[in-house]
């Protein structure tokens, strides 16, 4: 569609001002400053821009932190679109000064998207050649067996990137048992997932329980990079037990999915994460990582790199721009410098 590629590089310059506001919070160990700079920097692009946008994935509430919100509004007015964001994908990473943290977000046409909750998903992501390998109804072990076979290794030659969180001790002592290489860091799994599907990473697969919004804008773009995501959302009680306030939360959970008519539980293929092609997807690095650059600064000046796809023409593109800051208005300004 002619509009969507016409406006594809918009989506770069909302991501790019969000990482730069981000920017000036890499560690100061304050996490939900960063996210709340990153917020208003990609809301300030959005209602600059010629299209009309209902945020469809939104962040916030699982972090404590300050919301694009599910229902919002943005832009100027045009052609509608659904938009998924995650201004910070990291933020304790950005906190703390660590590799990884991105600003992220996808647009598609209206209903593309799966409108997930704000809950926990379990997921399994892989590139092209082991796309017809995976099923998240299956247990672990097989699934591991059939990419092994379908990339044409070994099992104890695959390398498995997932979240060192307690929840997934026990998948990561099976793959030890197997002799897998196993890649933990302790957030940002979007970033993680997209590694299954770059020719020069090691990473074969994403596996574990993180975020659904991250778990849908990772999705996106998988689809772009031509590999295979499936995911299943999970109750509270099921990655907390010990919590006292398990129960309750798993409440609200089900209450909101019953109201989205999205089922806890049932496995998601791609198609129902990402319906159809025609989206963007751009993410811009805020500290250094394996995919783009964070931002660097001197002075007035700064560096961006950003990674954007649009999934009908599978185009991928690493944009690196400068940025003179002192040139920016009054509002984004206050944001940056």
């Amino acid at each position: 569609m002619l509009k969507m590629r016409s406006i594809v590089f918009e989506f770069s310059r909302i991501t790019e001002q969000g990482a730069l506001a981000a920017y000036k919070y890499i560690g100061r160990h304050n996490k939900n400053l960063a996210d709340a700079a990153a917020v208003k920097a990609m809301r300030y692009m959005m209602n600059v821009l010629d299209f009309e946008g209902e945020i469809v994935i939104g962040e916030g509430e699982m972090d404590e932190a300050p919301m694009l919100y599910i229902g919002e509004m943005v832009g100027k007015g045009g052609m509608h679109l659904d938009i998924a964001c995650d201004p910070i994908d990291g933020t304790k990473l950005v906190a703390e000064g660590k590799n990884n943290g991105v600003c992220v977000l996808a647009a598609a046409e209206k209903g593309l998207i799966l409108k997930a909750p704000d809950m926990y998903m379990e997921k399994i992501v892989v590139n092209e050649d082991a796309k017809d390998a995976i099923d998240l109804d299956m247990p672990l072990k097989d699934n591991l067996i059939n990419i092994a076979r379908a990339l044409n290794k070994d099992v104890s030659d695959l390398t498995v990137a997932i979240l060192d969180r307690k929840r997934h001790y026990e998948a990561i002592e099976l793959m030890k048992s197997l002799n897998i290489k196993v890649y933990t860091s302790g957030e940002g799994d979007i970033v993680m997932g997209l590694l299954t599907c770059m020719p020069f990473s090691e990473v074969d697969i994403l596996y574990g329980i993180g975020g659904a919004p991250e778990g849908v804008l990772t999705a996106t773009a998988v689809r772009a990079l031509g590999g295979n995501m499936h995911g299943r959302l999970v109750p509270y009680t099921q990655v907390y037990p010990e919590d006292d306030n398990a129960l309750e939360m798993a409440r609200i959970e089900a209450k909101r999915c019953q109201e989205i008519g999205i089922e806890i539980g049932k496995k998601l293929v791609l198609d129902d994460l990402i319906r159809g092609d025609d989206f963007i997807f751009s993410l811009t690095g805020i500290t250094n990582g394996d995919i783009v650059q964070g931002v660097r600064r001197n002075g007035n000046y700064a560096s961006t790199e950003t990674l954007l796809m649009r999934g009908k023409s599978q185009t991928i593109r690493i944009i690196k721009a400068t940025h003179l800051l002192h040139k920016k208005d009054d509002y984004l300004l206050d944001l940056l410098l």
